[in-house]
């Protein structure tokens, strides 16, 4: 083998070595389901193979906070832990996109209906 070939290898090895590390990657939780009735909030965001999610969990319990409010709750905590299921099958992994998502409980019992005056 010359040293270019060589060379060729170690540069190729070094690219596929970075693309099979991923890229962080800023995901933002939304709002995807819950209930009022069982005062739950469920937040997601999806990722694929590639990438490495990096969440804000202030973002996530804000959020789910606001939810509840609007249902007259008083605020929100996370029930613990995710669920993630494949969304899009296939690929070296067996999966190209996930859907990650996390359940919170409204608390506080707050005003379930407007005032009226």
């Amino acid at each position: 083998m010359t040293k270019g070939e060589v060379m060729k290898i170690f540069a190729l090895a070094a690219i596929v070595a970075v693309l099979a590390s991923g890229c962080a990657s800023t995901k933002n939780w939304s709002a995807t389901g819950g209930s009022r009735a069982d005062a739950t909030v469920k937040l997601s965001y999806e990722y694929t193979s590639f990438e490495k999610p990096q969440t804000n969990e202030t973002e996530a319990i804000n959020l789910a906070t606001s939810r509840c409010k609007t249902w007259g709750y008083t605020g929100a905590e996370a029930f613990g832990g995710i669920t993630q299921q494949c969304n899009k099958p296939g690929g070296m992994s067996g999966c190209q996109r996930f859907l990650v998502t996390k359940e919170f409980q409204c608390i506080g019992l707050g005003n379930k209906e407007p005032d009226v005056k």
